[in-house]
């Protein structure tokens, strides 16, 4: 599946809940459908507010990736487990978006994402910003990372679909 078609699939895919089923929370601890779009859409944006800020710098950075940032990036997405962030960073997604506010933020990711996909590869590689985790990642890895995030949290959809499917 292209990047591209993976963004459009979850943006279609919000045309099959209800609201009830978009803010369900099923247990503790566990996000609604809705909280796991806002979270994508938040994430998605910091990535490429990184990979734009790589496009304003003027010193090279010599530093690379973390070693999990290099598996990350060698395997092409993040290992099928569920991440807990530690509490200082795991702020509450939002739960409050209706179907058509979710539908309006993907179509803006999508926009400013495609913006960048033919220009990307021409940013310096040597221009990095730094990720807490992956370590010095330049503006084609952050921009990869937003493709990389989202297909991470298909099984997560999978999952919430599952258990709210019986909601109308």
């Amino acid at each position: 599946m292209s990047d591209n078609n993976l963004l459009s699939r979850f943006k279609s895919d919000l045309d099959h809940y209800s609201l009830k089923q978009l803010r369900t929370i099923s247990e503790e601890g566990v996000w609604s459908i809705g909280q796991m779009y806002d979270h994508l859409l938040v994430v998605a944006h910091e990535y490429l507010d990184n990979m734009e800020t790589c496009t304003t710098l003027m010193e090279e950075q010599p530093l690379g990736k973390t070693p999990f940032g290099e598996q990350l990036f060698k395997n092409s997405g993040f290992p099928p487990i569920k991440v807990r962030l530690p509490d200082e960073l795991n702020s509450t997604p939002n739960n409050s978006d209706s179907r058509e506010n979710l539908l309006t933020r993907m179509d803006q990711l999508i926009q400013r994402w495609s913006h960048w996909e033919t220009k990307v590869d021409s940013i310096n590689p040597n221009h990095k910003v730094e990720h807490g985790g992956f370590g010095w990642l330049n503006a084609k890895e952050w921009y990869k990372l937003v493709e990389m995030h989202f297909r991470h949290h298909l099984r997560q959809k999978d999952e919430l679909e599952r258990k709210v499917s019986n909601y109308s």
